[in-house]
């Protein structure tokens, strides 16, 4: 398999031809939900040379959400950074060092001021005036603060980015927050995840990129194409749940059956993300719930890092099964028949939600008294 340096020399080489760049574009709107004019927009705009700079920051963090990003395929790593954007500055992916890096990030923010898109990775140290991450002799606390100034758009990439991650976990000696938190007054994407999903950030970038507008944010600042439901209301094991199926240790009979893992600590039920029809880099169940785990939380500042894994949560809702059919009149007014019928579908829909948490109860006393047996 090619790695990103050889698919960066065939992305530029002769062979590389427009439709090929076309179709790059057409399957990188496909992949985060831009319509198809997105992509032929964006084409254009790139073929003018107006390719958003994107400023890319690193602080206290794993550089996961990088490596995750250079995994992506539709586009490919070449496509995005060569074709699609211009990525001015990356600790990670640069040629230049030291001096010279910082050079290019300044120079980027002087001719894309007002423009350019920052991206930020990590959590951000607070105590003692940000001592506790620093590149050339500057903290990142005033790093963020000034990309961020003349930012046309900030996204904090990353649990870290978003909300402070792991190293904001008690005690957090370093004072580590989002970056939401150190710049107040801003609007800040927030694409949470440990790491986060690369096509989540994509949508955000593209659709910034082609139309100058965001995504509608929820009170978090998240998205809400990629977090406006609970990965429970689509895992595949959801209707386990319903059913009072569930695996209660690994590898038991109900865990190899594919069993819900709620029990075993599975925090999808409090945790908002697309997890579950957004798989990480194309890959089918590549995700924790997909490989036999269950969901972390990752997402969500009130259980990452803070609820042991394997403790259980109190779901944050439970909605009936989405498979009860709508009921429509073929033809005519609608009938008393057909009106009785639609009150029997919409009260069975409330009875399902009821059953599914009188379930969970139920099997969570019984796990219990298991335990004190």
């Amino acid at each position: 398999m090619s790695g990103p340096l050889e698919l960066a020399l065939q992305a530029t080489s002769p062979g590389w031809h427009r439709r090929d760049f076309v179709k790059a574009c057409g399957m990188a709107a496909a992949a985060v939900g831009l319509p198809a004019k997105a992509a032929a927009k964006f084409v254009q705009n790139a073929e003018a040379g107006l390719k958003p700079s994107v400023i890319w920051l690193a602080n206290q963090e794993c550089t996961g959400c990088t490596e995750t990003l250079l995994r992506t395929s539709h586009p490919s790593l070449a496509d995005l950074i060569i074709d699609l954007i211009s990525l001015d500055y990356n600790e990670a992916l640069l040629v230049p060092a030291g001096e010279q890096a910082e050079l290019s990030r300044r120079q980027a923010m002087e001719r894309h001021k007002g423009s350019y898109i920052l991206v930020i990775e990590g959590a951000i140290p607070t105590a003692d005036d940000g001592i506790y991450c620093k590149v050339a002799g500057h903290t990142s606390l005033e790093i963020v603060r000034e990309c961020a100034a003349d930012a046309g758009a900030i996204i904090a990439i990353g649990s870290c980015a978003s909300w402070g991650g792991i190293p904001s976990a008690d005690p957090n000696p370093t004072g580590a927050k989002g970056a939401p938190a150190v710049l107040e007054g801003k609007t800040v994407v927030t694409i949470p995840g440990c790491p986060a999903n690369p096509y989540n950030f994509l949508g955000v970038a593209l659709q910034y990129a082609t139309f100058g507008t965001l995504p509608e944010l929820d009170d978090l600042g998240r998205p809400k194409f990629a977090y406006g439901r609970t990965i429970h209301e689509h895992c595949p094991r959801r209707a386990h749940f319903d059913a009072g199926r569930f695996a209660r240790q690994y590898g038991d009979e109900g865990h190899r059956e594919g069993y819900c893992l709620y029990h075993l600590g599975c925090k999808g039920p409090a945790t908002y993300a697309n997890c579950s029809v957004q798989h990480f880099n194309e890959v089918t169940d590549a995700w924790p719930i997909g490989l036999g785990h269950p969901c972390f939380g990752c997402t969500e500042e009130s259980l990452a890092f803070r609820v042991a894994m394997h403790e259980t949560v109190d779901p944050n809702e439970i909605l009936p099964p989405s498979q009860f059919p709508p009921i429509f009149a073929d033809r005519g007014p609608i009938s008393p028949m057909a009106t009785a019928v639609g009150g029997a579908v919409v009260g069975g829909a409330i009875a399902a939600g009821v059953m599914a948490s009188k379930k969970v109860a139920e099997s969570t006393a019984e796990a219990g008294a298991g335990e004190e047996g």
